[in-house]
């Protein structure tokens, strides 16, 4: 499993960048990852998630994932983090962080 991550937005307007691959992650992160991403439902949720409330200055997530042939990308606004998207996007950025 494969996922490209972006963040952008923000007060300061940085971006940030990742790919993340399990196939190079220590085997308990890779674990981790694919289990994010199944709580998610990442590959049946829409393309584009957003908040009713436009809030300036909140970030923004480009995630696209890649897994078994398949392909998805979402986009959602900060302010419409789902309970269950939360915790994949969490741990994505501490990943970006840390490279």
């Amino acid at each position: 499993m494969r996922i490209s991550f972006e963040r952008t937005g923000g007060f300061v307007g940085i971006t940030k960048k990742t790919t993340v691959d399990t196939d190079t992650l220590l085997p308990n992160e890779a674990s981790t990852l694919v289990r994010l991403v199944e709580v998610a439902d990442l590959f049946r949720l829409p393309e584009h998630i957003t908040s009713p409330n436009l809030q300036s200055d909140r970030f923004q997530y480009k995630l696209t994932v890649e897994d078994n042939g398949k392909q998805h990308t979402v986009t959602v606004s900060e302010a419409a983090l789902s309970g269950t998207l939360r915790p994949l996007i969490e741990w994505l950025q501490k990943i970006a962080q840390k490279r």
